[in-house]
């Protein structure tokens, strides 16, 4: 598999990554075991996790596999924290907690450091400069190799990266972002992205695939062995199955009908080449499925393609996110 550059970075990262969000909780061990042989036998070596997946249980089984099934020095192992199981305060960025969430982090994964560490979402309640020296120390102290921000709207990743490339003293590169992005969910194009760009922050979308949607699995209603057909994660697929989102599949469809591949292939190679973009990650219930989406890899989209999509797709930006003058 191809690798890349994460942002303006020197560590490099494959252009697909592996999500673990049901880790512990849908996935078991054996699951959990396939997926991670294929993914890496692919080429693959970004897996990506958090503190708060599975309750702990996804960083876990993800320590238990690693050197029994794949070399640790063969994967870029990224985690987050600073999401809370508080109903009061969602998130905490505070250096305390975020820095004992990393210890406990790197005890149940069962290594010394993390590759890549993010912090899960924006605390408005703690000064950003004390939550980005906690990114300091724990790459400073070599818990972490690289840090990245998660869930940060465009004003608050621009002054995070700024902030750690102009403060005085010796500080950690923003070198990451993850954020939702697809087809289905273009949001981080209006000032995310271009902040992104502007700084050297590389972009890791999560749920490229629509959370599902983009598959076209839910074309004729919801599978019973679907998210979507799931207790638990049937809220989360629901905003996309509208009228708006069934355009745009269907759009993928034709195109994969056009060029004789799947809609999840047309999905994923669309999202996975957009500027920024250095890797989605893909959260996959099997083996089949981490399959389908790894065969992506030799998939290039026609340009008329990509435009035909952007067009179906694009969000509606006006003021000020466009020239003024042509309003």
């Amino acid at each position: 598999m191809e690798q890349r550059h994460l942002g303006r970075t020197g560590l490099r990262v494959s252009r697909i990554g592996l999500g673990t969000l049901t880790w512990g909780r849908d996935t078991d061990e054996h699951d959990a075991a396939e997926l991670l042989k294929v993914f890496w036998e692919a080429g693959g070596n970004l897996v990506d996790t958090a503190d708060v997946y599975g309750d702990g249980e996804s960083e876990y089984l993800l320590g238990q596999l690693i050197e029994g099934l794949v070399p640790r020095r063969d994967l870029v192992i990224s985690t987050k924290a600073g999401s809370v199981p508080d109903p009061d305060r969602r998130f905490d960025g505070s250096r305390g907690h975020l820095l004992s969430a990393l210890d406990a982090s790197l005890q149940r994964l069962g290594t010394d450091y993390v590759d890549l560490w993010h912090v899960h979402a924006f605390d408005p309640d703690t000064p950003l400069e004390e939550t980005l020296q906690a990114l300091d120390l724990a790459v400073s102290s070599g818990r972490a190799r690289y840090a990245g921000v998660s869930n940060f709207c465009g004003w608050q990743l621009a002054k995070a990266a700024t902030w750690q490339l102009a403060a005085p003293g010796t500080r950690t590169r923003i070198a990451s972002t993850q954020m939702e992005y697809s087809l289905l969910q273009r949001g981080v194009e209006r000032e995310v992205l271009p902040a992104a760009l502007d700084l050297g922050v590389g972009l890791l979308p999560s749920s490229p695939l629509g959370r599902g949607v983009l598959t076209g699995k839910y074309r004729g209603g919801t599978p019973s062995d679907s998210r979507g057909g799931s207790e638990h994660l049937a809220p989360f697929v629901a905003p996309y199955l509208d009228d708006t989102a069934s355009g745009i599949v269907d759009a993928v469809t034709t195109a994969a009908d056009g060029l004789a591949v799947t809609p999840l292939q047309v999905a994923l190679a669309w999202v996975r080449d957009r500027p920024g973009v250095a890797a989605p990650i893909v959260g996959a219930r099997n083996a089949q499925q981490l399959t389908a989406a790894l065969s992506v890899e030799t998939l290039s989209l026609p340009d008329e393609i990509c435009r035909a999509l952007d067009d179906v797709s694009a969000p509606v930006h006006h003021y000020p996110d466009h020239d003024w003058s042509t309003l």
